[in-house]
């Protein structure tokens, strides 16, 4: 009997791991509650409709259609017993693994404040980017029919909580659409008057980069119309603002859009794993895992990308960015191999290619080898695109994402710009929360 892998999780940790088993002798199920694969680095693009949901989301069976090893469940784990080394299923009977992979991924953290996520959705999946898209696009509309000067410069205010990469991205696409996309739209409004500001308790944005990458990503903000109000704390989120604390005291932000990119936690599954193993697990609830990516004392079950926590060299762990997943997702698929073998398996090395950050049209920051070597501009833009083009996982994608970047160059033009679920119409404006389309893709 073959061996039997088992990997929870689509995402780019997962699909690494199992494309790697390609032709390998064992009997591979993926497991996802989704039946794509979602590239989340680009689904800032679907919030501000620069792309489709369908650029970015790829068919889990048509990526392992070939592989004749590997079959796909579309299917929720709820438990585990590591005893037995079975895996449960929301709608399924028990599965049966000889080695695990757990790639669950990550989810939005409000820090214990969870209400929050109503009136400041964040940015993990197809659904909450459609939602953001909405709330964008309705913004403009209905500040466009708002006769009130304070209520229409609310609809005009968009807040970005987290100047992280994925806050920076957001704020730079909303300072694109209110200056280039929509400035001629209107007639009663004049979108380039639209408030965008960056919040972050940091004292610079992308506090990861070097400090003089910082600045120049502020820079290339402020020249988009975009504020960072540095050094604040968001105390609270309600559907017509949030309030924040600062050096100056406490203050409220008038604003109908408020977006969240500032914090993202493991998937439930972990605690879970945790509760079953006795595996200890950080505040984000991120599995903390021995040399070689596995659970210690269980060498069979590995746990990699955002749903586990790996120190490296320098004493610090791991960056939850996308090669982190992928590099362990290989590792974990070359241990598999190994050890079928019966040979010597090597503790998990990461290898830094370095950090990118899109603020907007020829705008980007980059840096490598450690900050040795850093540069922003249309350079550090050009690499960017690249180097997201090609690992985007089919080509089909690739070719339509290149033309949709090429026309929407030209043109300053955002051909996904629809408003997509339904609006209460017996609600006022000004209090109306969409209620949001689910899954735009849904080929198998």
């Amino acid at each position: 009997m073959a061996h039997r892998v088992v990997i929870i999780g689509g995402g780019f940790g997962g699909l690494y791991a199992a494309r790697a088993l390609r032709g390998a002798d064992v009997e591979l199920t993926l497991v996802d509650r989704r039946n794509f694969h979602l590239f989340q680095p680009l689904l800032y693009q679907v919030a501000t409709g620069e792309l489709s949901p369908a650029d970015v989301a790829f068919p889990l069976r048509a990526v392992l259609s070939s592989q004749r090893n590997a079959r796909v469940l579309l299917s929720e784990v709820t438990d585990i017993d590591p005893v037995s080394r079975e895996i449960f299923l929301d709608d399924a009977p028990p599965l049966g693994y000889d080695t695990l992979i757990v790639a669950t991924g990550a989810k939005n953290h409000y820090f214990g404040n969870d209400q929050w996520a109503e009136y400041a959705p964040g940015l993990k999946s197809l659904e909450e980017a459609t939602r953001i898209r909405h709330r964008i696009l309705y913004a403009f509309e209905a500040a466009e029919k708002e006769p009130d000067a304070d209520k229409r410069r609310a609809w005009l205010t968009f807040v970005v909580v987290g100047a992280g990469p994925t806050g920076v991205e957001l704020a730079g696409a909303l300072g694109e659409i209110a200056n280039d996309t929509l400035r001629c739209d209107f007639r009663s409004i004049n979108p380039e008057e639209s408030r965008i500001l960056l919040l972050d308790g940091s004292d610079r944005v992308l506090s990861p980069f070097l400090p003089t990458l910082s600045n120049s990503a502020e820079k290339s903000l402020i020249k988009l119309g975009v504020r960072a109000m540095l050094n604040v704390k968001v105390t609270g989120v309600d559907r017509y603002g949030v309030r924040v604390n600062s050096a100056a005291g406490e203050a409220r932000i008038e604003a109908r859009t408020v977006l969240w990119a500032a914090g993202v936690s493991a998937a439930d599954f972990t605690r879970t794993l945790s509760n079953r193993t006795g595996a200890e697990i950080d505040r984000g609830g991120r599995v903390k895992v021995d040399a070689f990516c596995n659970v210690p004392g269980r060498p069979e079950i590995f746990v990699i990308g955002d749903a586990c926590v790996f120190i490296g060299p320098d004493g610090k762990p791991l960056p939850g960015v996308a090669p982190t997943a992928m590099q362990q997702g290989a590792y974990a698929a070359k241990a598999i191999r190994k050890r079928l073998k019966g040979e010597a398996i090597e503790p998990f090395r990461y290898l830094d290619k370095g950090s990118l950050a899109v603020i907007g049209r020829a705008s980007a920051v980059a840096q490598f080898f450690e900050g040795k070597f850093h540069f922003s501009g249309l350079f550090a833009w050009l690499l960017w695109l690249f180097v997201h083009l090609m690992y985007l996982v089919t080509f089909q994608n690739r070719l339509i994402v290149f033309i949709r970047w090429g026309f929407n160059y030209t043109t300053m033009n955002r051909g996904a710009r629809l408003i997509t679920g339904a609006i209460d119409k017996d609600v006022k404006p000004e209090d109306a929360i969409s209620t949001e389309e689910h899954a735009e893709v849904r080929s198998t």
